[in-house]
């Protein structure tokens, strides 16, 4: 997948997770930022559970998921 791809991906699974945790985005380089740390947790949570993803919709979808355990986890540290 090319740069470029990672970082809409990680801009549009920063925004979805945003809105899905606390209702509005981050700004741009916060989205893409969120999205792709997500993007790498997602990535090691699904293979613990031993599920993979393909294809520009499977990524989006893992790197939400992983967004949103980050921003979940943000929160929870920060009481």
């Amino acid at each position: 997948m090319s740069f470029i791809a990672w970082l809409i991906i990680g801009g549009l699974a920063g925004w979805i997770a945003g809105n899905i945790m606390r209702g509005g985005g981050f700004g741009l380089l916060g989205n893409i930022g969120v999205g792709v740390v997500g993007a790498l947790i997602g990535g090691l949570l699904f293979s613990l559970v031993g599920l993979s993803s393909g294809g520009f919709i499977g990524s989006l979808v893992t790197a939400v998921v992983g967004a949103v355990v980050l921003l979940w986890g943000v929160g929870k540290l920060r009481g």
